[in-house]
Order: structure tokens, then sequence, then C-alpha cells
């Protein structure tokens, strides 16, 4: 159909484009449901350390070996990295009604790099996405 002065726009790029639009909604949806979204296969696991964070009466983070319960270390300070990853991890075990006894799980990987998993969501973060000094956060725990 061609435009007029009563129909300004033609109809055929008009559908043409809100089908591109609509396809590429649902190729983003099937990608995120099937988790099939192309990622670096993970090297070997060098080590699993599991890891308890606990906020402290003082505002500071306690760090627990998920294992023993001993305390590992108490964090201090700012710590904008470590408190915003935990932050994220807790948010989303809150939203599913989950309990945070159960340990998170810090892998180290053959290649040097670490992920940071929850198993009671499935959530997983690779550190390494976050540049060095972020992932040296989480490293100082890893063995």
């Amino acid at each position: 159909m061609r435009a007029t002065a009563r129909n300004p726009m033609p109809r055929a790029p008009l559908f043409a484009l809100t089908g591109m639009v609509a396809l590429s909604f649902l190729a983003v949806a099937v990608v995120r449901l099937t988790g099939t979204a192309t990622r670096e296969p993970d090297a070997a696991t060098l080590a699993v350390r599991e890891l308890r964070f606990e906020d402290t009466a003082a505002g500071a983070v306690a760090v627990i070996d998920g294992r023993s319960g001993a305390l590992i270390e108490t964090v201090t300070g700012e710590q904008g990295f470590l408190r915003g990853t935990l932050r994220g991890l807790a948010r989303e075990r809150k939203r599913r009604a989950l309990g945070a006894a159960q340990p998170f799980e810090l892998i180290s990987r053959t290649d040097g790099r670490l992920t940071l998993v929850d198993p009671a969501t499935g959530q997983r973060i690779d550190l390494e996405s976050f540049g060095p000094t972020n992932t040296a956060v989480f490293a100082r725990w890893a063995h």
C-alpha cells in the first residue's frame, strides 16, 4: 500500500519492523529460558571452598568456613565489591524465601579463574569479569 494524505505511512515497512522486533524478543526469551547463551566452557576445578558471610554487630563482615564453622577473617571498612556481590546473592535467596544457612561455593579453576556459586539458587558470579582488583577480594579465601 502506498502512502497517501489519509495514510501517511506505508504499512508494509511498519509490519516488517514490528516482526523484526518481535522476533528479537522471542530469540532473547528462548536463550534465557533454555540457558543456551554462549559462554566459554569452565576450566577444570582446582578447589572448592564453602563460605558463609555474616554481618557483625560492629558492621564488619565475618567470613566463615562453611564446613568447619571456623572464622576465617573479619572484613572491616566499606568493601563495596564484597558487600555488593553478597547483597545481590542474598536478595535472590530472600526472594525465594531461602535462608542463609547453606554456604556459598568459591570455585578455583585451573586457568586461574574464580567463580562464586550459590547452590541454593543456582546463581553464579564469574569474578574475573570484574577485574583483578575485585577478584582479589575473594581470591584470598580460595584455598
